[in-house]
């Protein structure tokens, strides 16, 4: 036993959700099936000046795969974990942690769902919803710390300038980890949708505002019908009511999904406001 297992051990819970193997080993190459063909306003990011490639993350029943990204001389760098949407970890999610990396980040995107199935191979919302249901919330908590623990292995990665970011489910996920792993100094969620509560999925970012642990600062489209005001301003008032650190930003115009480029949801105006509202808020708290 090294010393990344050692320590896993004594982080992370065995877990209840054990398989005999998981369904999903390696990553997916180029952008998820369901949304192709790509827009032609997708950005790609080269990897020059980086070591950019995919990992296997240690895990408490296991090993799944991430998307690693990092500046490829000098460190060890600031550390972004990057949770990914409803597609798992394809393209778009490999070229954000790209992007960050060429700011001097260590950008990390693990494959969350490699449990229950391949999202990015799923034909359709229906069967990426018939995976997204059947993924424990548990799991996530634990698959994330699990990250940052092999993040902090590399020697790369400065974990004590930890900060989380994530998009669409991962927005959800965000906001349910900021009141989970008291290691973030920041956090930022990308319109993150609601999920019905359940054995699996318990609580909502709503019920756990006012517990977070970091900064966190909300992105949302003034056009998207899966998240309603109320839902917004009732996240925001319970944070600030706990006396935590808490901001919120509406784009009027923009739909669900205005960050991500491949895709017509894509606004750039807006997109390229919040990314840098998210490198600013970084700083101040911290992670830079």
């Amino acid at each position: 036993m090294d010393a990344v297992d050692r320590e896993l051990e004594a982080l992370l819970p065995r877990a209840e959700w054990t398989r005999r193997g998981f369904v999903m080993t390696s990553l997916a190459t180029g952008f998820a099936l369901s949304v192709q063909p790509a827009s032609a306003e997708a950005i790609h990011t080269d990897a020059i000046g980086l070591e950019a490639s995919e990992v296997k993350v240690p895990v408490a029943d296991g090993s799944i795969p991430a998307y690693r990204a990092m500046p490829n001389n000098g460190g060890p760098f600031p550390t972004v974990l990057v949770i990914h949407e409803a597609w798992g970890v394809h393209e778009h999610i490999k070229d954000l942690c790209r992007r960050l990396a060429k700011l001097g980040y260590f950008a990390i995107a693990p494959e969350l769902w490699a449990r229950q199935g391949n999202a990015a191979a799923a034909k359709d919302m229906d069967e990426t919803r018939r995976i997204m249901s059947s993924v424990p919330e548990a799991q996530v908590m634990s698959d994330l710390d699990a990250t940052e623990t092999y993040a902090k292995s590399t020697g790369k990665a400065d974990t004590t300038k930890l900060a989380v970011t994530g998009f669409c489910w991962g927005g959800r996920e965000t906001w349910l980890y900021a009141a989970h792993n008291p290691d973030l100094k920041a956090a930022v969620t990308w319109y993150g949708v609601d999920r019905p509560p359940g054995e699996l999925t318990p609580k909502n970012p709503a019920d756990i505002a006012g517990q977070v642990k970091c900064a966190v600062l909300a992105f949302y489209g003034g056009q998207d019908q899966s998240i309603p005001p109320e839902t917004r301003e009732k996240r925001e008032a319970a944070c600030k009511a706990a006396g935590k650190t808490c901001e919120m930003k509406v784009y009027p115009d923009a739909p669900h999904g205005f960050n991500a480029d491949y895709r017509p949801s894509y606004r750039p105006d807006d997109a390229r406001d919040a990314w840098a509202r998210m490198l600013a808020w970084f700083k101040e708290h911290g992670v830079a």
